[in-house]
């Protein structure tokens, strides 16, 4: 090729990753599809072999080993980061001039992706077009796998959201409640369970409707969720039964508190529609200690045993379990616990 008949922009088009070298190897001219690989560093100016080195054929330190290179695959990397890998070509013009035709190899794929390259940075002849359409299409059907997973998966976990979740109070039911326990239990942990009653709620059901039934249960479970801790986990039973579960208890005042608190909200007046709903709350707690591995009815039925201690107390009372509640019950209760919990 005659060094005074290439035209750049003809060379720019057929071979957009090509550079100009000069006789003593500086870049003068860079085609526009190898510029874009350092877009903040023109090409045009700068060393050759100080911007790419050379991995084979080895050996080559100066322009003169490059010239003998003439017409051999070259394999180079540039050598500031990243250090994207090509295959090169060098041609001598013939005033000592090079070009050097470079291209990505197997790593077109890489290439495009790591500088957000398209067809239109190639020739039209380049093989690259065809492997662009390939990883065009292969991404698209992966994209499409890839939502379509992610959409089954969201439909899984709300699903088994759903499963756990109590639909009227957005608290979770006992089918949570049972695993959580079960957790626990299997785990040797600590911690408390808090049965709590509603009192007075078939007055406010009989008096006016179920409609302010339903909302007096959203607002105490919203109480109930204001009143216990981030790690504790509320459920709501059926009916006017909740329970709270709370892992990780370090002392009995931490249950005598958040039971005290949720009994003084609930006292508060709920208000329906220019009506008053009063209610109140009674609470049963069992405190199961480290270690202590009873089997989750037990643990239920301590609670239980607890509560219905708080309602024959009068009501709106916080008891915790001792097993004198469960002698006459004909079943075992489990020994006594610190704090009587």
């Amino acid at each position: 090729m005659s060094g005074a008949g290439h035209d750049p922009a003809v060379l720019d088009k057929l071979c957009p990753m090509h550079l100009l070298l000069s006789a003593s190897g500086r870049i003068r001219h860079a085609g526009p599809t190898i510029q874009k690989l350092r877009p903040q560093a023109p090409l045009a100016g700068r060393r050759f072999l100080d911007t790419v080195t050379v991995k084979r054929p080895r050996g080559i330190a100066g322009m003169e080993d490059l010239r003998r290179a003439a017409g051999v695959k070259l394999h180079l990397a540039f050598r500031d980061a990243p250090r994207t890998e090509l295959k090169g070509l060098l041609v001598p013009l013939g005033d000592r001039r090079l070009i050097v035709n470079l291209s990505f190899g197997i790593s077109i794929f890489d290439g495009v992706q790591d500088y957000a390259l398209t067809n239109a940075d190639f020739a039209a002849t380049d093989l690259a077009i065809e492997m662009l359409y390939l990883m065009e299409a292969k991404s698209a059907a992966m994209e499409a796998s890839r939502r379509l997973n992610l959409r089954l998966q969201e439909a899984r976990i709300a699903a088994e959201e759903q499963a756990f979740t109590d639909t009227l109070t957005g608290l979770k039911n006992r089918r949570a409640l049972n695993a959580v326990l079960e957790r626990l239990i299997t785990a040797g942990e600590g911690f408390a369970v808090m049965h709590v009653d509603l009192d007075y709620f078939k007055a406010v059901n009989d008096r006016l409707g179920h409609a302010a039934g339903d909302h007096v249960l959203q607002v105490v479970a919203h109480i109930m969720q204001q009143e216990t801790r981030s790690s504790d986990m509320v459920v709501r039973l059926g009916g006017d039964e909740f329970t709270v579960v709370l892992p990780d208890v370090r002392s009995e005042g931490i249950l005598r508190g958040i039971g005290q608190r949720i009994i003084d909200r609930l006292e508060e007046p709920i208000h329906f529609k220019g009506e008053v709903c009063k209610v109140s709350a009674s609470i049963g707690t069992v405190w199961i200690q480290r270690g202590d591995r009873r089997s989750r009815d037990v643990v239920l039925a301590n609670a239980d045993a607890a509560l219905y201690a708080s309602k024959h107390a009068g009501r709106a009372r916080h008891t915790f379990f001792d097993p004198t509640l469960r002698a006459g019950d004909g079943m075992v209760a489990a020994p006594a616990e610190k704090g009587g919990g």
